[in-house]
């Protein structure tokens, strides 16, 4: 059976991460799952002070070629050395995690949509769409508790890029979804039509 690859996008804060988590519970080993976070580009040559002025909310900021590289690699049944992330010093982390095969792969990103290469490699695009007033309140609750970010950090980033970056990218990016999942990840409704999709292909 031919691996399925399902893309979950969406803006910050949006509830990609929950509607992922959600599948990942349901199907446990027959889903592995691939972050486009995890492909932000190396930048050790820059001292922290400038890796906190990048902007991370702009496609270039991706090593997206690698990511799908390996969404390629997984789909032939090999298992991928995925990069990891650090948010705490903004940059790539030296540790690889890895992922294994399975009949369905979820790769999960703001972006993934914006890139046409990556985009023609997923089965099933799926489009959270949630309230901008949610997204940036999920986002300072999330970046203060978990990335050690200040409030003052968060707001600057979220008015200079990461706003204008959602218009500029995510937002058009909606069009190219198969599923469009309103008010967030824990929509019910949603949930199940996903999930009995997901099922139908797994028993194909």
């Amino acid at each position: 059976m031919e691996t399925i690859i399902i893309g979950i996008a969406g803006g910050t804060g949006s509830g990609k991460t929950t509607l992922t988590a959600i599948l990942k519970e349901r199907f446990g080993k027959d889903i592995s799952v691939v972050y486009h976070d995890n492909y932000y580009k190396r930048l050790t040559h820059l001292p922290f002070e400038e890796r906190c002025k990048v902007n991370y909310d702009h496609p270039d900021a991706f090593e997206t070629g690698l990511l799908i590289r390996d969404l390629e690699a997984l789909r032939r049944g090999e298992a991928i050395q995925s990069p990891t992330y650090d948010y705490t010093v903004h940059d790539r982390s030296d540790v690889t995690l890895e992922i294994l095969p399975a009949k369905a792969v979820i790769v999960e990103g703001i972006l993934i949509f914006e890139n046409k290469a990556l985009r023609d490699l997923m089965d099933i695009k799926i489009f959270v769409d949630t309230d901008a007033d949610v997204r940036i309140l999920r986002r300072l609750t999330r970046d203060m508790q978990e990335r050690g970010r200040s409030l003052e950090s968060i707001i600057e980033q979220y008015l200079t890029t990461v706003k204008p970056m959602h218009e500029a990218f995510v937002e058009p990016s909606k069009k190219y979804a198969d599923i469009i999942v309103p008010t967030g990840g824990r929509n019910a409704v949603a949930q199940d039509m996903i999930v009995e999709r997901i099922r139908r292909h797994m028993e194909t």
